[in-house]
């Protein structure tokens, strides 16, 4: 299993307009495992995993397009992740709206999303 965690990222997703011109801070967890992680443990090269600079990327990536939901902010990432690398056997995703709007005292807002096949 390889894990990213609290990626932090300034963007402008939410559903009230104040959230999309404002914006908000936003923490994201990733956790994967690919068919092939043993190989890399035993060859020590990177061609035989996904790279967690390669994955940071696409989360970047997806993060500055804006989404009215979190759900579809991290099934965005999800699909993406599974398009762009095909061995990966899981996922699960966290996002977390960091102090949302709601009036009062709350870390965060989060959803999360796995898949395995």
């Amino acid at each position: 299993m390889i894990e990213l965690k609290s990626m932090r990222f300034h963007a402008f997703h939410g559903v009230s307009p104040q959230e999309r011109k404002v914006g908000n801070d936003f923490a994201v967890d990733i956790e994967y495992t690919s068919a092939c992680i043993e190989k890399a443990a035993g060859s020590d090269s990177l061609d035989d995993t996904v790279s967690y600079a390669d994955v940071y990327r696409m989360v970047k990536e997806e993060m500055s397009m804006p989404s009215g939901l979190l759900e579809n902010l991290a099934g965005r990432m999800l699909s993406a992740l599974k398009a762009r690398f095909p061995q990966l056997a899981y996922i699960k995703i966290k996002v977390s709206k960091l102090c949302p709007p709601l009036g009062g005292e709350v870390h965060s807002a989060s959803v999360t999303l796995e898949e395995c096949w």
